[in-house]
């Protein structure tokens, strides 16, 4: 027996306990089911910072606004770390959904959904909503949000999305996120007053904003595409699914596999070398353009780690002539070259007039 057996199926319980909460929840309460799973969901994440930062400015007490700024701060950090951790989760498991599981059997409210089951979404930021507002209520206060993460968790399993497993699992990760957070945040303080002086980890913010783009695309193309489908979006733009097991232009593309392992060295050491080059005092032009090249490389690199090939989904063509399908990483890596060229053409032109 294999451990998702005993850690996920609970020995099957899990299948039996969402049978009981999917079928025996009335019609009646579809509306509220519904209700919850929009409340829950971690689209509603940019009016929790919104109502948070209000809250910090219009505290009357400032030592009050100033906890409850820190709170914002700390749900931010822990937001971004569950939402790359449940991505990774998602796409390295793959657990099916109730429906792919039970087939007709499952009462879906919403459209069907079959791949990507655990963790749950919404339960990890309800976890984070918790975490970041606990301190800040009083009893009556926490009575509502226990309420508020329960009937979200229902919610989820009664509109046939997710099993209570996928349930508990968002809860617990939701949770060490927002602990994680608690603890990386101080340890960052000093890291965010040299921020403060020079730009250098401006740039490798820049980096990572590149790979999170990068990898939220992708993970949308993923899910929303067929391999291999395309919609046209202009007589000269397309959205495609494909994979390239290779670099650019597929090269080595079907080199039998080790060249996967060649792309992820090769792109861990450049990506080493980058940082150093950051790390060092630089024109912010030639900066940009090596932050930009450093959040490509890692981009594809963890495309390499996860997938095993990288995606591609922008597809320009003029009639019959397509270029070779790229992706934000591949632009993010383009602009940079153009960045470090022309600082050097800038640079040869102050020479040749010094």
């Amino acid at each position: 027996m294999s451990w998702k057996f005993f850690l996920y199926d609970w020995g099957g319980l899990n299948i039996a306990l969402f049978q009981a909460i999917n079928t025996g929840t009335p019609a009646a309460l579809g509306p509220l089911a519904w209700f919850f799973s929009l409340v829950g969901s971690y689209w509603t994440a940019p009016l929790t910072m919104l109502g948070l930062w209000w809250w910090s400015k219009s505290a009357t007490n400032p030592a009050r606004g100033a906890v409850v700024l820190h709170r914002l701060i700390g749900f931010s950090v822990a937001f971004l770390l569950a939402l790359l951790v449940a991505t990774v989760l998602k796409l390295w498991l793959d657990f099916p959904r109730p429906p792919a599981v039970l087939g007709d059997m499952v009462s879906v409210i919403g459209n069907i959904e079959r791949h990507y089951s655990l963790p749950s979404g919404h339960s990890t930021y309800t976890a984070l909503v918790v975490g970041a507002l606990w301190p800040l209520m009083g009893r009556l206060g926490r009575i509502g949000m226990v309420l508020y993460v329960a009937f979200v968790g229902w919610s989820r399993v009664a509109a046939g999305m997710h099993f209570p497993a996928d349930i508990l699992a968002g809860w617990g990760l939701g949770w060490i996120c927002t602990a994680l957070a608690g603890w990386l945040i101080p340890l960052a303080a000093p890291m965010w007053q040299s921020f403060r002086r020079t730009s250098v980890w401006a740039w490798f913010a820049v980096a990572a904003g590149a790979v999170m783009i990068d990898q939220l695309a992708k993970f949308a193309i993923t899910r929303a595409f067929a391999y291999g489908e395309q919609i046209e979006i202009t007589p000269f733009f397309n959205l495609v699914h494909v994979l390239n097991p290779g670099a650019a232009f597929s090269f080595l593309a079907n080199a039998g596999g080790w060249q996967r392992y060649f792309f992820i060295t090769l792109g861990l050491v450049a990506s080493v070398w980058l940082g150093r080059m950051l790390c060092q005092e630089r024109p912010r032009f030639e900066a940009a353009g090596y932050s930009l090249i450093l959040g490509g490389a890692l981009g594809n690199v963890a495309d390499r780690v996860l997938r095993g090939q990288v995606v591609d989904f922008l597809d320009l063509h003029w009639r019959h002539a397509h270029w070779p399908a790229f992706n934000f990483a591949d632009v993010a890596i383009s602009f940079g070259v153009i960045c470090l060229f022309s600082t050097t053409r800038n640079q040869r032109k102050l020479v040749k007039l010094g």
